[in-house]
């Protein structure tokens, strides 16, 4: 009588598992606001270039330059959307890319047109990087980013530290707070996988024990029956 209580036991045990990394689930609302910052960073951006069109000694090639950026937001939207691809590489390719784009204002932009604190061809696009960064490597990956992308605004404004030091704050403050709000939200998801676990556990036993319970029960009415 005991045994076909045993059998079922091990599927619900064994069955639940998280299925995927603390914290994987908790940072794709994360991955989706960056894809959506920067393609309000990209919208931004060309209304600054039409804006600012007096500064550019190559008109012409700051479309060129958008146009890039706009290739490259679909390429990282869609490769950030699957977790499996966020590797380091995409990652320092982001990075990579976007600074280069950055720097190509040198040649875009008359030279006074830093020093009157034009925006970069880029403008707020090239947060983008520092935000992947944060969410996932956390607070210093971000600062770290944000440090290398305000090196080289710096350089494209002849060090300019009052020029540039609005746009290095905003880095910093971005990459830290988003790496911050994603190891958070991390450990909230660590969390509530163990309560779920330890819940699912619980019930188990209480099942498990009610199952003996009835079995003992059905085996001593038994014997009961057959020593009468």
């Amino acid at each position: 009588m005991v045994g076909p209580v045993v059998g079922p036991v091990v599927g619900p045990v064994m069955g639940p598992g998280p299925g995927r990394a603390p914290g994987h689930g908790s940072a794709e609302p994360l991955w989706r606001a960056i894809a959506v910052f920067r393609f309000a960073g990209l919208g931004y951006a060309a209304l600054l270039a039409i804006l600012n069109r007096v500064y550019y000694v190559r008109f012409g090639w700051a479309w060129a330059v958008i146009a890039a950026m706009t290739a490259w937001t679909v390429v990282t939207t869609v490769a950030y959307a699957h977790p499996e691809r966020r590797t380091r590489a995409l990652l320092g390719a982001d990075l990579a890319v976007t600074a280069g784009l950055l720097l190509s204002t040198f040649v875009l932009q008359y030279p006074q047109a830093m020093r009157h604190g034009v925006m970069p061809v880029t403008g707020i696009w090239v947060a983008g990087p520092v935000l992947a960064w944060a969410v996932s490597y956390g607070r210093r990956a971000g600062t770290i980013t944000a440090l290398i992308m305000s090196g080289c605004d710096f350089v494209l404004r002849h060090g300019d530290l009052a020029v540039v030091l609005n746009g290095v704050v905003l880095l910093l403050l971005a990459g830290w707070t988003i790496g911050h709000v994603a190891r958070l939200a991390a450990a909230v998801e660590t969390e509530r996988q163990h309560a779920a676990a330890v819940e699912a556990a619980s019930r188990e036993r209480e099942r498990l024990a009610r199952g003996i319970h009835d079995s003992v029960l059905q085996v001593l009415a038994l014997v009961q029956r057959r020593g009468a």
